[in-house]
């Protein structure tokens, strides 16, 4: 419910905005027709997926969010079982997989080798010291199954801990409670680029 109130609030005026200046943009996944090579490894993907209500669901959000992806990650193949795998985990974790894309593409910008400063691994950004935390959860951050369960078990943590403030869970979540750059950072990513088209 939250989420709704949030996508209302920050993503459908920019949406809007968005159609009303450009009435000749599409943003339906559908107007593209994907290449045979492509098609192949769609239906593969729609066929293990079972995080989404149906197969038809599961068409629409892989190849919208396949388009959207694509420049960050070239590889069919890679780039739908990334989406499989992302919007598994956040279904898991009760979290909307659009606000994930966001947080993934702050974090690393799809880059599951990154390897922050601070130390932070892999595609959501996740210290070590959690997998003393998770053990259960792998113990290899750069797989991106296991990265992406500890990222969004604690997203969600901190949701829980905010009590559905996702600015206030966000800001946590990257180490910066107080601040708001970095939750400013993911909204807008969430607005811009992983917004939800139907």
């Amino acid at each position: 419910m939250f989420f709704s109130t949030l996508f209302r609030r920050y993503v459908v005026p920019v949406l809007l905005a968005g159609l009303a200046a450009s009435p000749g943009i599409t943003l339906a996944a559908t107007q593209e027709r994907p290449d045979d090579h492509l098609r192949d490894v769609l239906v593969k993907t729609i066929n293990e997926a079972d995080s989404f209500k149906d197969r038809f669901d599961a068409e629409v959000w892989l190849m919208d969010m396949s388009r959207r992806l694509k420049s960050r990650v070239p590889n069919d193949a890679e780039r739908l079982e990334l989406l499989k795998n992302i919007h598994y985990e956040a279904t898991k974790a009760d979290l909307h997989p659009e606000m994930v894309l966001a947080v993934i593409n702050v974090e690393s910008n799809f880059n599951r080798w990154a390897i922050s400063r601070a130390g932070a691994q892999g595609l959501m950004q996740i210290m070590p010291f959690w997998l003393k935390e998770i053990p259960s959860a792998g113990d290899n951050l750069f797989d991106v199954r296991t990265n992406l369960r500890f990222g969004c078990t604690i997203l969600r943590h901190y949701i829980d801990r905010e009590k559905g403030d996702f600015q206030r869970a966000l800001a946590r979540y990257n180490g910066s409670l107080g601040k708001v750059w970095y939750p400013n950072k993911v909204f807008d990513a969430l607005r811009k680029r992983w917004f939800k088209s139907r």
